[in-house]
């Protein structure tokens, strides 16, 4: 089992005006819970720990979640409100965010909400997203973080959002202290220049990285593909061309591609992923990037299945 921690969130998609009036749709979101539903989509068993309130739009997050078979196990339910995230589209279906959420339910999780054990099937973890920066969940999941890496799987996708995080000037210092915990590292070629600027260079950034602790770093590039760090050596392997609608969801697809390869091979687990052959890198690689492609050609986060991926990559 995956247990994927973070924020579930309801996307508000803009679409033209019309006189005085803005058409929207509401859509359930969150980087962390497109994760878990692209997971469970592939086939894998995921658990969901993260704030869900208990407001008519946390009900509907939470019914979402179950729907798909996703432990609710480690859900916390709050009265506290669900974040809602205004997004538009810029003319090459670029997705931007404005974030509306000061104290809600995603964000109010603690360090005592999360003395639960978990049970010995969860092999990895998930964190990304804002929730790794804002307080106090930040803090509730690195201490989760530290209490399991020894023995379990942790991945880290920064997923970065400036509108919620704010002054990003040392957030590299905050990254870094999830990064330690981390076995994977699955980031972007945006959050890279977000932090370190336009000028950092992909390979100076993830190979200091792996400095930190991780086995594995890999670098989304959008339409070019993608690149892999993995000890001493990398690989990079190119996009697959689609008719692009949106990038929403695109990086999480990816992510949970990423995760639920490796976990059908049996290889979500430290020792394994140190000793992955380059081989099985590339095959991974391949299939997260074929998943974010069928996402990038569908409205909103729209994540593929099983058989939609494998209809392209088998």
């Amino acid at each position: 089992m995956i247990l994927a921690c973070g924020e579930a969130l309801i996307d508000l998609f803009l679409y033209d005006r019309n006189g005085s009036r803005l058409a929207a749709e509401a859509v359930a979101g969150g980087s962390p819970f497109n994760v878990a539903i692209g997971l469970a989509l592939l086939g894998r068993r995921v658990a969901f720990c993260g704030g869900l309130s208990t407001d008519s739009f946390g009900e509907f997050l939470a019914g979402i979640l179950a729907g798909e078979g996703i432990d609710l196990t480690y859900a916390l339910r709050t009265p506290r409100l669900t974040t809602i995230s205004v997004v538009s589209t810029d003319a090459a279906g670029q997705a931007r965010y404005s974030f509306h959420g000061e104290g809600a339910a995603d964000r109010s999780v603690t360090p005592g909400d999360l003395q639960f054990n978990l049970s010995n099937d969860v092999a990895a973890l998930t964190f990304g997203s804002y929730t790794l920066a804002v307080e106090p969940v930040a803090s509730a999941y690195l201490h989760l973080a530290n209490r399991e890496a020894h023995r379990r799987v942790i991945s880290i996708d920064p997923n970065i959002r400036p509108t919620v995080i704010g002054d990003l000037s040392g957030y590299e210092r905050q990254l870094l202290k999830f990064f330690r915990t981390a076995t994977i590292i699955k980031a972007s070629e945006e959050d890279i220049s977000l932090v370190y600027g336009p000028d950092a260079t992909i390979t100076a950034v993830a190979q200091s990285w792996l400095k930190h602790g991780p086995v594995l770093v890999v670098i989304t590039r959008g339409p070019k593909g993608a690149i892999a760090f993995h000890k001493d050596r990398s690989i990079e392997m190119p996009g697959r061309k689609v008719d692009v609608v949106d990038t929403v969801g695109a990086g999480d697809s990816f992510h949970a591609a990423l995760l639920s390869i490796l976990a059908a091979a049996n290889q979500l687990k430290r020792d394994a992923i140190m000793d992955l052959a380059m081989e099985s890198l590339e095959r991974a690689l391949q299939y997260a990037i074929t998943a974010s492609s069928i996402t990038c050609s569908r409205r909103g986060a729209d994540l593929p299945t099983s058989k939609e991926v494998a209809a392209i990559f088998p």
